[in-house]
């Protein structure tokens, strides 16, 4: 048998699952020569790239540029005028993109010589794979696990893509309703509430947490819910579903708000955004002597390598439980530890801490680090300081408020950096350094940010704690 037919059974690597997570492992390995096969049963890149991060984000650029239309008219005085959204020239742009980024991956996969099969794969063993339609695979170093996520539904509220959708499918529905009420103030929730409203649909948004995006700090909640109140997202935090009925033309449901209060609310699409579960139907982890812990998650023993229990076979994505947050650039990052590691070098653990938090609504929200909350229950001395965007020249001309926060250890390092406001999901990536790098508030201080930015207000926000601030007392 050659080398080439020991290669195409016996790969290096069997990575099952072709998302952000997936084909990141196989891209690192196979740039370090293992060899790899690549199993994935829909198109490579994922939930991410075909229903998630990509399209979504480029509605909500689509959703911006109809917000400017209206703002240019009603501040800046620009006589421009919004005739109608062409939705199937939007739906076409938006496929290009994603097309055009999958062709992409495809070529980096094929041109690093990652061999990548069609079919569903099922471990038979710690180390044994069988993908549907070619057989069965050893590895002779490792198997990775990058099955990722799918929406979670609510009972007797099955999604039809029509009237009731998940997140999945909410950007493939026919057409732009008038109205929508989102089920679920995370950040998929407020982003699809925040794009249907820039369409001008009318938005009823219910979260059962008492604020907005409940896992972030929480005056980021409440800037991120008085923006979305201006614009006239009718909010409701603290409340629940109590039933809703599918009908020809909507759907009814009924809310039960903080106040105790049952309040009927009637639209004609009803958006279904209550978190996301793990898959690992079919996936044969019991053949392979894994398990599921109580909430689906396949846990690491040893987190530094995201390996399971069973040697050899490591995960990456949203199969990780907590503290790994589900995230596309997190998944990138647990994909290069776990190709690194199995082809025997050191690599840096995934620095979940530092990991930056964006949700891409208008206003935009973005943190790094704890929230104040978080720090105050380490026992720590936490000392805070909090910045308006329109404290500066640039947040002025924006006209949308928001917010800068930092958590800083008293005379010590930065614990944790949010943002509310305009274009602040470009702004996190010096804070991600900040408290990657555990740098102090005078660190930063030293560091001269350019004006008029927005920037400026993190800048003057470091300078304040520092005991340098100009213009904050």
């Amino acid at each position: 048998m050659s080398n080439s037919d020991v290669n195409a059974t016996n790969p290096d690597l069997i990575v099952i699952g072709g998302g952000t997570g997936g084909y990141s492992t196989a891209l690192r390995a196979a740039a370090l020569g293992l060899t790899v096969l690549l199993a994935e049963r829909d198109k490579v890149g994922g939930t991410c790239l075909h229903r998630g991060c990509i399209p979504s984000k480029a509605m909500l650029h689509a959703a911006e540029l109809v917000d400017g239309i209206a703002e240019a008219r009603e501040r800046w005085g620009v006589k421009a005028t919004l005739d109608s959204v062409d939705w199937p020239a939007l739906v076409a742009t938006r496929d290009d993109i994603v097309a055009r980024n999958h062709t992409g991956v495809e070529g980096h996969l094929s041109h690093a010589g990652v061999r990548v099969v069609r079919g569903s794969a099922e471990l038979t063993g710690p180390r044994t794979v069988r993908v549907t339609g070619h057989g069965e695979f050893t590895a002779r170093r490792g198997v990775v696990l990058a099955t990722g996520s799918r929406p979670r539904t609510l009972p007797g509220l099955e999604p039809d893509g029509h009237r009731v959708v998940t997140s999945d499918d909410a950007l493939f529905a026919p057409g732009l309703p008038a109205s929508v009420l989102v089920l679920g103030g995370g950040a998929i929730g407020v982003e699809y509430a925040s794009f249907h409203r820039s369409m001008g649909a009318e938005v009823t948004l219910v979260e059962a947490a008492e604020r907005l995006v409940p896992l972030e700090d929480s005056d980021v909640g409440r800037h991120l819910a008085r923006g979305l109140k201006k614009r006239g997202v009718d909010v409701r935090t603290g409340a629940r579903l109590l039933d809703a009925e599918v009908r020809a033309n909507g759907v009814r449901a009924t809310v039960r708000t903080a106040r105790g209060e049952n309040r009927v609310v009637e639209a004609e699409r009803l958006l279904v955004a209550v978190g996301r579960l793990p898959v690992t139907d079919g996936l044969g982890l019991a053949a392979a002597g894994l398990t599921t812990d109580e909430r689906g998650f396949v846990a690491p023993a040893d987190w530094s390598r995201l390996e399971t229990s069973v040697p050899g076979i490591h995960v990456v994505g949203d199969l990780l439980p907590p503290p790994s947050p589900g995230l596309a650039h997190a998944s990138f990052a647990e994909g290069l530890l776990v190709a690194e590691t199995l082809a025997g070098l050191a690599s840096p653990p995934v620095d979940y801490a530092a990991t930056p938090r964006v949700t891409y609504s208008s206003p935009q929200t973005a943190a790094v680090g704890l929230t104040e909350a978080e720090a105050r229950a380490g026992d720590l001395d936490v000392v805070v300081n909090t910045m308006p965007l329109t404290a500066v020249a640039k947040g002025m001309v924006h006209g949308k408020g928001g917010m800068v926060k930092v958590v800083a250890e008293r005379g010590g390092r930065v614990l944790g950096v949010h943002l509310v406001g305009p274009n602040v999901s470009e702004m996190i990536a010096e804070s991600q350094l900040v408290v990657g790098w555990d740098a102090e508030p005078s660190d930063v201080a030293r560091h001269i940010h350019a004006h008029p930015t927005l920037s400026e207000a993190v800048g003057e926000t470091f300078l304040t704690l520092a005991g340098r601030g100009l213009h904050q007392q």
